[in-house]
């Protein structure tokens, strides 16, 4: 009888452990009554949902096993908190549209036929009002993913197209150069301010210039809805350091040192834009380094030509001794720094 409840109680833990470490896939396991027919009786069950097997919690007779799991299945996975629908079915909504991404289908008849086509006729014949703001988000997503940026930039980026939609003042007007210009302003207001280079590299073909006036046609349509100027955030050289110094591969020590030089050169009067001063500053530091790195490959990791690196690093060169920090210099000849006449 002792053994019988020890087995009992150590079948009830196994499973409530293994419902814990697979919650993400698998429902806890649960109790109830099947007759086993080694211990001739009725007695409690654990149904292991994961393996799909009914195992006896006396004596551990699998009753079942690869049973089929008839309950709902989830297929979104929202946040969980506040009031949710525990048998929600079906993609997630979008806030954006006016039918929330709900749609009608109408389904091919037995056998692969068409069925009454007639309803796919009308179907058809009403179009879809919003298929030009659908193919943009879809285009903004595959934009966002591709620079791997967050959902809020995303977001961000959807709403400033829909509100140009809602003004209708985009048609006629390149599709991927309104979505990386929308894309541009979102990464600037959400503090996360990406380059025009890096924005061009993924615009499917949209030039520079084409996505500059792109941004300028946005920020005159929503003056009026926005105030004065539309606010997109004010860029600086620390904006892009962290991002600059990884695709160069620099150490923990070098970011920071790369940082704190940034934020010193914002004493001096260097009339360069932000982009600029980061790459030369980069530029700058590197060379103190037993590994230099080549000037092109700061221009690659940077997306700032060869030679405004070379007039930003002109106007830094004077103040190098004041802006470079002295515990990065310790160990390091400040001469070693190649003169920007060279």
């Amino acid at each position: 009888m002792l053994n019988s409840l020890l087995l009992k109680k150590n079948l009830k833990s196994i499973f409530s452990i293994s419902a814990s470490h697979n919650s993400g896939r698998v429902r806890s396991g649960g109790m109830g009554d099947l007759y086993c027919s080694d211990c001739k009786r009725n007695t409690e069950v654990v149904f292991d949902h994961a393996a799909g097997d009914t195992v006896c919690s006396e004596c551990g007779l699998v009753l079942e096993s690869r049973s089929i799991d008839e309950t709902s299945e989830w297929r979104t996975f929202a946040d969980e908190s506040g009031d949710h629908d525990p048998n929600r079915v079906g993609g997630p909504v979008n806030p954006l549209l006016g039918d929330v991404g709900l749609s009608t289908v109408i389904s091919k008849g037995p056998n692969g036929s068409n069925g009454d086509s007639s309803l796919a006729r009308l179907q058809n014949r009403g179009g879809d009002p919003e298929r030009a703001l659908v193919m943009a988000f879809k285009a903004i997503a595959n934009m966002a993913d591709r620079l791997s940026l967050v959902s809020t930039i995303k977001d961000r980026a959807s709403e400033i197209y829909k509100r140009l939609e809602d003004q209708k003042c985009t048609r006629g007007r390149n599709l991927d150069a309104l979505v990386a210009a929308c894309i541009y302003i979102a990464c600037r207001q959400e503090g996360k301010a990406r380059t025009v280079k890096e924005i061009c590299s993924i615009a499917n073909g949209a030039t520079k210039k084409e996505i500059g006036r792109a941004k300028e046609f946005i920020v005159k349509q929503l003056k009026v809805e926005m105030g004065d100027s539309m606010e997109m955030g004010t860029i600086h050289a620390g904006d892009y350091l962290r991002r600059f110094c990884s695709n160069i591969g620099m150490n923990h020590e070098e970011i920071k040192a790369v940082q704190e030089t940034v934020k010193k050169s914002e004493e001096f009067d260097i009339r360069r834009s932000p982009i600029s001063i980061a790459a030369a500053i980069i530029y700058m530091l590197t060379q103190l380094t037993d590994s230099k790195k080549p000037l092109r490959d700061i221009s690659i990791a940077t997306t700032v030509a060869e030679g405004t690196i070379k007039n930003a690093y002109k106007d830094l060169y004077p103040h190098a001794s004041k802006i470079i920090p002295q515990w990065y210099l310790k160990d390091k000849d400040i001469k070693s720094l190649s003169s920007p006449k060279a």
